[in-house]
């Protein structure tokens, strides 16, 4: 029999693990990494709640109290804020409790309706866990507040928006009472509707009070107008 030829094989070229070359490697990796500029984790605000709101923007991973009494304008004012997040092409959502959010109004505010998912029914029960799943899957999160949700359920949920970089509109539209933080206050205080003529309706009008921490700290008041 002939002899059989057995090629050599090549050392295994072995990955350094000395500490230089895991400084070298912890430096390749803040090159590649993405940077983020503040104006990215911001949603600009457009109109007169643009003008209203310091930074003319929302900051990604934040909560946002709504309030007012019924009919007051609350509901519009969430609206404003998810149209600013579906303008960008992205998505938000609302939990709607009592079934009180139409899409005509949502389109007025400038929701863009094909990004914008509403959730109803909600049990009380499990509005926290419904909450919690949005905030994993869209950019804005409208949320009615049911009465009775546990201050444990609000800060995992703050810290969730944070994680997610979602942002979290609270409506304490029902009398309910949302016990967490929140970085600013947006209290929808009056609501008055103008004639065009013979009675018909043109222009509604809120009158809205801002209040928060840091550059929102002083109270500061503006008005929305919307025509119909």
């Amino acid at each position: 029999m002939g002899e059989v030829a057995i090629a050599a094989v090549p050392p295994r070229n072995l990955p350094r693990r000395d500490d230089e070359a895991r400084a070298r490697l912890h430096e390749v990796a803040r090159g590649a990494a993405p940077v983020v500029l503040a104006r990215d984790r911001a949603v600009p605000l457009a109109g007169a709640l643009g003008e209203l709101v310091p930074g003319s923007t929302i900051v990604r991973g934040s909560v946002l109290r709504v309030t007012g009494r019924a009919g007051a304008g609350a509901t519009t004012v969430g609206f404003e804020l998810a149209a600013a997040v579906t303008a960008l092409g992205e998505w938000a959502a609302a939990i709607d409790l009592d079934a009180t959010f139409g899409p005509l109004a949502a389109a007025e505010a400038g929701v863009a309706l094909e990004r914008f998912a509403v959730v109803r029914p909600v049990p009380a029960a499990r509005w926290a866990t419904v909450v919690a799943a949005l905030l994993d899957g869209v950019s804005l999160v409208l949320a009615e507040v049911p009465r009775g949700v546990p201050l444990g359920d609000a800060r995992r949920l703050e810290a969730r928006a944070r994680e997610r970089e979602s942002v979290l509109v609270v409506a304490e539209t029902r009398g309910a009472v949302w016990p967490g933080g929140a970085v600013s206050t947006l209290h929808a205080a009056a609501s008055e509707w103008e004639e065009r003529d013979a009675g018909v309706l043109a222009t509604r009008r809120l009158r809205i009070e801002l209040e928060g921490r840091g550059a929102a700290a002083r109270p500061r008041a503006g008005e929305l107008a919307r025509a119909v």
